[in-house]
């Protein structure tokens, strides 16, 4: 059965999950993303470590079910992208989103800046950028990020992958890009435009859309248009038996839409991120995130994947993070009255 109902003078409709049919790990996606939110917040609100009674989220690392609230998305908002010390123009912004994503290390956005200073696409000079990462790699210092597998790209000639990566940004950015995504009426049209260029296929592509429309550059809803990733094609194959001729893309779309009726079916509290569902983006690395978390909670269910543990363990980093999200979101407000009340209670 249908159910209608009215947010925002808009309609959602979350569509009968028959004739899908699904696993215990669907029960589990639910329950993982409400626990691994719950570690969210009791992190911020001062609980002590260990933040969760699940040991399979205790032992290992997972990322949050908001992909914005991750370590590494908080410092490409707040330090990358809107980052009063630097230009807020389109092609500055995406020059420093590119720069940033491609190598999707705090560490290496550090280096390049202590070692540069400002790092504007009007003073780009390659020779610079380079030097200062091919020292760093002589020396053996890792300049990439483990997250993501950062295809090569061979055409621009150069030895080193960082060479040809830098070489790609100064490419797209000579092609006008930020004012051809600022044309764009649809995400699609956007991600069309950043996949088109080299070494960039479709999960990665749609990755660094995610980054760009954290900014001013383009503002379209993260419900509107997704790419699964392998890891969520692993996730979707644990959850169900079969998705009733459902495609990929639909059933993160189902997701989303069945979001609040799962949660209440299944007595859990899940606390949204200030008032933000999640959207198509959370779900889709949600599906990632539970392909791991079953292969110790249901390691009978194998889907389709032979991998039996989680590699990545958790290390306690206590550093802290002043969680900050894209403004036109709206929910930075909240966030602060968040802060005030518990300060009001502290004292």
């Amino acid at each position: 059965m249908s159910i209608t109902i009215e947010k925002n003078k808009t309609f959602t409709i979350y569509k009968p999950l028959l004739p899908a049919e699904t696993t215990e790990v669907f029960d589990s996606y639910w329950k993982f993303a409400a626990l691994r939110q719950e570690v969210f917040f009791n992190r911020i609100e001062g609980v002590k470590y260990p933040w969760t009674n699940d040991t399979i989220l205790a032992k290992h690392r997972f990322t949050n079910a908001y992909r914005a609230s991750d370590r590494v998305s908080q410092y490409l908002i707040r330090e990358v992208i809107y980052n009063t010390d630097y230009s807020d123009t389109p092609n500055e912004v995406l020059f420093r989103i590119l720069l940033f994503k491609l190598f999707n290390k705090i560490e290496t956005w550090e280096l390049l800046k202590s070692k540069i200073g400002n790092l504007e696409y009007a003073e780009f000079d390659f020779n610079k950028y380079d030097n200062v990462l091919s020292k760093a790699f002589s020396e053996k210092k890792t300049i990439y990020s483990a997250a993501y597998i950062m295809p090569s790209v061979k055409q621009f000639g150069h030895k080193r992958k960082h060479s040809n990566h830098l070489e790609l940004i100064d490419y797209i950015l000579k092609k006008d890009t930020s004012i051809q995504l600022m044309n764009c009426n649809k995400m699609q049209q956007a991600f069309d435009i950043v996949k088109s260029f080299p070494g960039l296929g479709d999960f990665l592509a749609y990755q660094i859309l995610i980054d760009i429309n954290y900014s001013n550059i383009i503002d379209f809803s993260e419900s509107e248009f997704v790419v699964p990733g392998p890891g969520a094609l692993g996730g979707i194959s644990k959850c169900f038996k079969s998705t009733g001729g459902l495609t990929n893309v639909e059933i993160i779309r189902l997701m989303v839409d069945r979001q609040e009726m799962e949660f209440e079916r299944l007595g859990l509290d899940f606390k949204t991120l200030w008032g933000r569902r999640l959207q198509l983006i959370d779900c889709q690395n949600l599906f990632c995130e539970v392909d791991k978390y079953a292969r110790v909670k249901h390691p009978e269910i194998k889907g389709n994947s032979d991998r039996t543990r989680i590699k990545q363990v958790y290390k306690l980093n206590t550093k802290p993070i002043d969680y900050w999200f894209p403004p036109k979101w709206g929910i930075n407000v909240n966030i602060n009255s968040q802060k005030l009340k518990q300060n009001e209670s502290s004292k």
